[in-house]
């Protein structure tokens, strides 16, 4: 691993060297703060530091934001910004608060854009830790004070005596950034007797999280009073932050320094809450990841630009969680120089405004319920019952629970229209089907109001299929005055769109030429009048031949994944239809105006598609629960609502 150049004003001198050193005093003691100057430093050049710093010109504060911060709480979207090494800025007598004041704006001003929940800075605020660059860069933090931002802070190397821990006492850090700066705020928790350890939380996501922000050196002391944080909050995700943890290599690759391996050792692995942990101090930027004592991955990531152009002109890195996609997209940016703050523009500028590369852009995967189940595992939403389900105009509910999970469904079954409607569905009976072609399961989608299934095996050539009664109501029922029509499905891995496209969850086995429909303008006569159905390309597909019209209309959603379960909803408000994926609207929602389903009075399949009066497919996956309504339900009606 390359030697990282420390900026102590000591020519040669490696950052790695600096720290190993055994009882070395630290770069500020040799600058004359806390300890005393080493035989090896010029008292000169210390007193010039100091000097230099006090008489730094003071800085206005920025103007202050009128919006305030006022985050998406159950968004399950959201962001949580990370500022490093900003020390280069506020240095003695080269006091330039503008990069800083820059991404402290671009973070306020796109706060409700990006949903950003937080602001962690990793230490090194300044150079020197001296009162005139505190004031200056505290000052600076006074507009998310303003705004009632969530943000924490921790000491580093450079704000404070680096050879001391945690107990060193008071600091012109501690009187700036010390507990009673966020004594007022929502977002504090707690500090540390000593008040250079922080723990904080903001809520996203629909769940509260934690940050824990940690001195340049905890003391056992501290590690104790963190441990007892964690356990007031034990269920809360956490995000450590301390200044040093791992260092990197050039290939963007980390790995542990000597106090990180012992941090890790007495503190992070022990703790399975803390699922990221972020860190400064060393350039350039890398990552790795541990396996905690709970055997869970923890992702180490390590980001300092200070040794980039205008010291990092104070970039930030955005962390964008997407809970539902199971993913955090890592972005990093310069808010100073893409405003064009030197105003000048300049060739160097323009190449640290977003940066790119696996190093600085990046994502990271992560199953946000698998990883935090172990200290706090999802509810599964409890059963509901048919009754409950059975809004107004429902004209057919099925469900299929109550029999032992995979047994076969004899052919004398007969599943009960939950309505009390007699839309009863009754076994095919198809000939050639193989034995197992219909089973029950237990298997259902979370938010399932029941939890069974129908597991439909056979495929095309020895599937069986339900269907509805010869006097079922509803084979006569046109729909005039809308519909909507729901189903939970599960596509198995082993799904083969080339073998078991174009298959239906449910379909009318009438055709659309016994409908009196497809004569005259687009369609096919020989296909069923209705059908919900997954094409070769798994894409759910809602084609009907309405009433008010001869040819067909077509709602079509998306790729589906397999081995996962899905919710459909498909409403006609008796002008337009709208197909929903999880509840969401999908893109090919057709603009027509239509009206009705044309049927003629024979029975609904439930997994089943009919071509030319025959059977052409039977569909390969479960089928959840089915509902059908004569009206448009609002999608805070569906039954994942």
């Amino acid at each position: 691993m390359p030697e990282h150049i420390e900026d102590d004003n000591r020519p040669g001198l490696s950052r790695r060297g600096f720290l190993a050193a055994g009882g070395a005093v630290g770069a500020l003691a040799a600058a004359g703060m806390g300890s005393p100057t080493p035989a090896a430093a010029s008292p000169s050049a210390a007193d010039s530091i100091l000097a230099a710093a006090a008489s730094a010109p003071s800085v206005a504060s920025p103007p202050i934001p009128t919006k305030k911060w006022a985050p998406d709480l159950p968004s399950p979207r959201f962001t949580v910004a990370v500022m490093p090494d900003t020390q280069y800025m506020f240095d003695g007598a080269s006091i330039d608060p503008k990069p800083l004041r820059a991404s402290l704006h671009y973070l306020l001003s796109e706060q409700k854009h990006q949903n950003i929940v937080f602001l962690a800075h990793l230490g090194d605020l300044t150079q020197n830790g001296a009162d005139a660059e505190m004031a200056a860069v505290g000052a600076e933090f006074a507009v998310l004070d303003k705004a009632g931002a969530a943000y924490s802070v921790l000491a580093g190397n450079h704000d404070v005596d680096s050879s001391t821990d945690d107990q060193r006492g008071k600091t012109a850090y501690l009187d700036t950034f010390g507990p009673s700066r966020f004594s007022g705020s929502d977002s504090f928790v707690d500090a540390s007797p000593d008040g250079y350890n922080t723990a904080h939380k903001f809520t996203a996501a629909g769940r509260e999280w934690l940050v824990l922000a940690l001195d340049w050196r905890t003391s056992a002391g501290g590690l104790t009073w963190a441990h007892s944080v964690l356990a007031a909050h034990p269920q809360s995700p956490v995000i450590m932050t301390s200044h040093t943890l791992v260092d990197s290599g050039a290939d963007g690759s980390a790995t542990f320094d000597e106090y990180g391996q012992g941090l890790w050792d007495s503190f992070v692995s022990g703790h399975d809450q803390i699922f990221l942990t972020l860190n400064g101090h060393y350039w350039g930027p890398g990552r790795t990841t541990a396996v905690n004592s709970a055997g869970n991955t923890v992702d180490l990531h390590l980001t300092n630009y200070q040794n980039r152009y205008y010291g990092g002109a104070a970039m930030i890195r955005l962390y964008h969680f997407d809970t539902e996609r199971n993913v955090i997209d890592v972005e990093t940016l310069a808010p100073f120089l893409i405003d064009g703050g030197l105003k000048t523009p300049n060739e160097l500028a323009e190449q640290e405004t977003r940066l790119s590369g696996d190093i600085d852009r990046f994502t990271v995967q992560i199953d946000f319920a698998q990883r935090f189940s172990g200290f706090a595992p999802v509810a599964t939403r409890p059963a509901r019952s048919a009754q409950s389900m059975i809004v107004s105009g429902t004209t057919a509910y099925w469900r299929f629970e109550g029999q032992p999970n995979g047994a076969s469904v004899s052919g004398s079954t007969r599943v009960a229209d939950q309505t009390g409607n007699g839309n009863d569905l009754v076994v095919a009976g198809r000939p050639g089907a193989v034995a197992g072609a219909l089973l029950w399961s237990d298997a259902h989608h979370p938010d399932q109001p029941s939890v069974g299934s129908l597991a439909l095996t056979g495929g095309r050539p020895g599937g069986d299929y339900l269907k509805t009664v010869d006097q079922a109501p509803m084979n006569i029922n046109q729909f005039l005055h809308g519909y909507t029509v729901e189903a939970f499905l599960f596509l198995p891995s082993t799904f083969d769109g080339s073998a078991n496209g174009f298959s239906a969850l449910l379909s009318q086995s009438s055709s659309a030429g016994e409908a009196g429909k497809a004569h005259s303008s687009s369609g096919d006569p020989q296909e069923p009048s209705v059908t919900l159905s997954l094409s070769s390309d798994r894409e759910l597909q809602w084609c009907v031949y309405p009433v008010s019209q001869d040819g067909s209309l077509t709602n079509w959603g998306h790729e589906l994944p397999l081995a996962t379960w899905w919710h459909v909803a498909v409403v006609n408000d008796g002008k337009h239809t709208t197909m929903y994926v999880d509840g969401c609207p999908v893109a090919r929602n057709p603009s027509t105006s239509n009206k009705g389903l044309a049927v003629v009075g024979q029975p609904w399949l439930l997994g089943g598609y009919n071509y030319g009066g025959k059977l052409d497919q039977v569909f390969v996956g479960s089928i959840g629960d089915v509902r059908v309504v004569e009206r448009a339900l609002d999608p805070s009606e569906f039954m994942i609502a």
